[in-house]
């Protein structure tokens, strides 16, 4: 998965380019609570609801409040200055 191309689709305004995908992972682990990151990269991946459904033994609904809390959580700035390198 492009970790940065999913996350750039997500965030407003961003200052600075991204970390390599290796780190991005690596961040997005330690900031997503379990659910929130199986979810997130899910979704960007194109899999059907039905097996995130599996995946995450949670209803739709549910699924979908965690997505949105991720896409959140991507745009508040102590989150955003973790994912850019000043390089």
């Amino acid at each position: 998965m492009n970790f940065t191309q999913s996350l750039l689709k997500h965030i407003d305004k961003l200052v600075g380019s991204l970390r390599s995908d290796e780190q991005l992972q690596e961040i997005l682990k330690r900031k997503f609570t379990k659910k929130e990151y199986k979810i997130f990269v899910a979704i960007e991946e194109g899999k059907a609801m039905e097996e995130i459904k599996i995946i995450v033994k949670e209803d739709e609904e549910a699924i979908t409040k965690h997505y949105k809390i991720a896409c959140k959580k991507l745009n508040q700035e102590k989150f955003k200055q973790e994912l850019v390198s000043y390089e």
